[in-house]
C-alpha cells in the first residue's frame, strides 16, 4: 500500500475513474435497472479508491445519487468494489443537521409557566463563595449563605459579552451605524456593574429603540442626550447681498444740443413804407 501512495504516476486513479461498467454492475445488483440513470461523474476518495456517482430514480428521492466506490489493492490487482449507497445530491432536501436536545431551546422559546433547568456544571455560573477577577463578584462572595449561590463566572460574562455586543444593540448594528453619537456619551446611559462595566450598560430614555436593554457603548441612536437640532423658519428667507465687483460701470455721455430753428429776417424799414402806402 505504500507503495502505491508513492509511486503512483496517476495509472491507478484514471483504472479507477475508467471501471464504470463495473460500478453500473453493482449498483444494478442492489437495485432495479429503472432506479438507475445516467453516470454523472467520479469522486477520487484517496489514493487507491474513488466513488462513482449515478442518477437515482427512486421515488421520493429527488436529486439523489447512488454511490459506488471502487478500490485497487495493486497495480496488478483487479478493482474491486467496497461499497454501494445512496446519498444526496447538491440539489436534495435532506432533513436539518440534528441537534441535541438541550440545545435546541434558542432566544425568545421562553414562554410564560415554561421551565428549563441549568446544567449541574455550567460554565457560565460558578459558585459565589470562589474567588473571582470581578470586584462585583467578591462583594457576592461575602454573601455566603445569605445571598446567591451561583454568580456569573469569567466564561459567563466572556459569552454574555460576545452576544451583547454582536447583537441588535451592539455597534454593528443598523442603528448604531446611523447615530449621531454613541451611548457611552449619553445622560441616558447607566453602566452595568463590575467588569462589563467598561462595556456595557442600560438605556433609560423611553423615547429610543434600546429603553431597557443592555447596549455596548459604542451603540448609539437618534434620541442621543447631547443632540441639538438648530430651529430655524419652515419659511427660507433669501438675503439680499451685493457685490460691487460684480458690477459694471459706463461713463455716461452728456447729449448733444439740439439746434435752434430758422427764423425770418425783419426789414423794419421796408415794412413801414409799405404800411404808409396804405
Amino acid at each position: 500500500m505504500t507503495l502505491l501512495l508513492t509511486l503512483d504516476d496517476g495509472s491507478i486513479q484514471r483504472k479507477l475513474a475508467e471501471a464504470v461498467d463495473l460500478a453500473r454492475a453493482a449498483v444494478l445488483e442492489d437495485a432495479g435497472a429503472e432506479q438507475v440513470g445516467a453516470h454523472v461523474g467520479v469522486d477520487r476518495e484517496d489514493a487507491v479508491s474513488a466513488s462513482h456517482l449515478f442518477e437515482a430514480t427512486v421515488s421520493g428521492y429527488r436529486g439523489w445519487r447512488w454511490s459506488v466506490t471502487v478500490a485497487l489493492a495493486g497495480e496488478e490487482e483487479p478493482i474491486t468494489v467496497s461499497e454501494v449507497v445512496l446519498i444526496p445530491g447538491p440539489e436534495s432536501r435532506v432533513a436539518p443537521a440534528w441537534v441535541p436536545w438541550d440545545r435546541r431551546v434558542q432566544a425568545g422559546d421562553l414562554g410564560v409557566g415554561d421551565i428549563f433547568p441549568v446544567e449541574k456544571d455550567d460554565p457560565r455560573l460558578a459558585p459565589a463563595y470562589l474567588a473571582s477577577d470581578d470586584p462585583a463578584v467578591e462583594e457576592v462572595a461575602m454573601e455566603t449563605g445569605l445571598g446567591r449561590v451561583h454568580v456569573l463566572s469569567r466564561h459567563g460574562r466572556l459569552d454574555a459579552a460576545a452576544r451583547w455586543h454582536d447583537g441588535e444593540f451592539g455597534p454593528r448594528s443598523d442603528m448604531a451605524r446611523s447615530a449621531p453619537d454613541v451611548c457611552g456619551s449619553c445622560g441616558f446611559f447607566v453602566s452595568l456593574a463590575g467588569s462589563l462595566s467598561a462595556a456595557f450598560g442600560a438605556c433609560t430614555n423611553d423615547i429610543s429603540p434600546a429603553d431597557g436593554h443592555v447596549v455596548d457603548v459604542a451603540y448609539g441612536c437618534g434620541a442621543h442626550s447631547e443632540i441639538e437640532v438648530e430651529v430655524t423658519s419652515s419659511v427660507p428667507v433669501a438675503e439680499l447681498v451685493y457685490d460691487d465687483s460684480l458690477i459694471d460701470f459706463e461713463p455716461e455721455v452728456p447729449a448733444e444740443p439740439e439746434p435752434e430753428p430758422e427764423t425770418a429776417e425783419v426789414q423794419p424799414e421796408a415794412d413801414a413804407e409799405s404800411a404808409s402806402e396804405h
